[in-house]
């Protein structure tokens, strides 16, 4: 793992977890499904490999169980398992990609972000990259920062 960096590589059936890494800032590799060979080399890439398959223990004996159904309990179990420190870049990611956000000159997102957005964010719109999706601190930023706090997870400012 570079500079100590907890990386991670989620499982199909947790694809909100993966989400919500994403949100704290943790690099959070996600797909739907897995070709052969696929986990194998992320894992050694330095990934932490989080399933909630039971039989994955067999051929990853380093995978991380996890065992709760809902998203909240799930990030308590990496919290008490010790994976999670406190992120230091939390809105950071693309929560679709995993690409690391940029900053953006706003007259490049301007056909794609609201007009009012455009005048009360201004320079700090940021996107993706990748997918070219735009993020900005706005009333859903205030919302995952509360619903975060309610799973016990405190985010850097």
């Amino acid at each position: 793992m570079s500079g100590g960096e907890v990386r991670f590589i989620v499982d199909s059936m947790l694809g909100r977890l993966a989400k919500w890494l994403r949100i704290m800032g943790y690099d959070a590799h996600y797909q739907q499904s897995y070709k052969q060979g696929e986990i194998e080399a992320l894992i050694d890439e330095g990934r932490i490999f989080v399933t909630r398959k039971k039989q994955w223990e067999k051929v990853f004996p380093s995978a991380t169980i996890i065992t709760s159904d809902h998203v909240g309990e799930q990030l308590k179990e990496l919290k008490h398992q010790g994976l999670l420190a406190s992120p230091l870049a939390p809105f950071t990611r693309c929560i679709r990609c995993n690409v690391p956000l940029t900053e953006v000159d706003i007259t490049t997102v301007s056909q794609r972000v609201p007009e009012y957005i455009l005048y009360e964010a201004g320079k700090k719109i940021k996107h993706c990259p990748s997918c070219k999706r735009c993020y900005w601190a706005g009333t859903h930023k205030d919302r995952m920062r509360k619903q975060l706090r309610l799973w016990g997870v405190s985010l850097a400012q």
